[in-house]
């Protein structure tokens, strides 16, 4: 798979006396991308001619670079694990993850994950696919993924995703009625012991900040919706805990978890610019059929 690129530099751009190489780490070429490009034979060509990264850029020159990935990640193994595709174009890839379904390949999940199934799609086509996952949804909640599909796109969107610019929203189902709205900003950290499990801790852990909403309110359980200002590992479940409205179905955090078959939460809405057209983009994925159900 290759992509092909074309900037031409700006006046502004040519009086900060830019190099190539800063040119296009303006443009979100990670030192590591740019190594590649001048390893590749057509990697960077300025005006038509190959270009050194050391030299300095003017206003109207034509800036080209060339990606190219022949190999697909390694060690993951093609195999028909299901997802639907929401978007797709050229950069990126947006997909619906079912419940069920680990994000990568771990021990004991070799061939039943996410990267398996998209390595199979992209085998089915004839063409090889590095696994760039950038946000990321424990095994059992469902919703939306966006993948990048080559190298800058994958740079861009990470940086993206440090920088708080791709917005999550998720819906789930808590026990009880909850406030009609709140903020709980409460620090996680690794409990003390345990490889998986995550909890408030004041003093050692990292800052997290989850907003949420009622949007309907059962007998014994509420449907909220919440929005991420931090991305912690199990945040919106140890959040959601520690308030005392833990997910339905959610055995690593819920005393109580109830009938649901699994913790009882779903990525909805995703947000972004889009890496390289500078759109924005915003992608919905309804509630899965097992939550649907639970309000009937």
């Amino acid at each position: 798979m290759g992509r092909r690129f074309t900037y031409v530099v700006t006046s502004e751009e040519e009086k900060e006396q830019l190099t190539v190489e800063w040119f296009l780490r303006r443009h979100g070429y990670s030192r590591h991308i740019i190594t590649g490009l001048k390893r590749t034979e057509d990697g960077i060509f300025r005006n038509g001619v190959r270009a050194w990264t050391s030299q300095t850029v003017h206003a109207q020159d034509i800036i080209e670079t060339h990606l190219v990935e022949t190999e697909p990640s390694d060690r993951i193994l093609p195999r028909p694990v299901p997802f639907s595709i929401v978007y797709e174009d050229d950069d990126i890839l947006v997909v619906n993850k079912p419940a069920d379904t680990p994000i990568h390949p771990s021990i004991g999940n070799y061939e039943n994950t996410l990267a398996n199934g998209i390595a199979w799609y992209y085998h089915q086509k004839g063409e090889p696919f590095v696994y760039r996952c950038i946000n990321r949804l424990d095994r059992d909640t469902t919703g939306l993924i966006v993948l990048a599909k080559h190298a800058l796109s994958g740079a861009i969107l990470s940086q993206a995703m440090r920088s708080r610019e791709i917005h999550r929203t998720y819906q789930a189902f808590v026990l009880g009625k909850t406030d009609m709205e709140g903020t709980v900003d409460a620090p996680i950290a690794r409990l003390d012991g345990s490889l998986i499990q995550r909890t408030v801790d004041f003093p050692q852990g990292d800052r997290a900040v989850t907003h949420y909403r009622t949007l309907t309110q059962y007998d014994t359980f509420s449907r909220i919706e919440l929005h991420l200002e931090t991305g912690r590992t199990h945040q919106i479940r140890v959040h959601m805990a520690y308030i005392g409205h833990p997910l339905l179905g959610d055995t690593l955090y819920n005393p109580t978890p109830g009938d649901f078959p699994r913790q009882a939460l779903h990525s909805s809405s995703l947000s972004f610019i889009h890496p390289l057209t500078g759109a924005p983009m915003t992608f919905h994925a309804p509630l899965p059929d097992d939550m649907e159900a639970w309000m009937k």
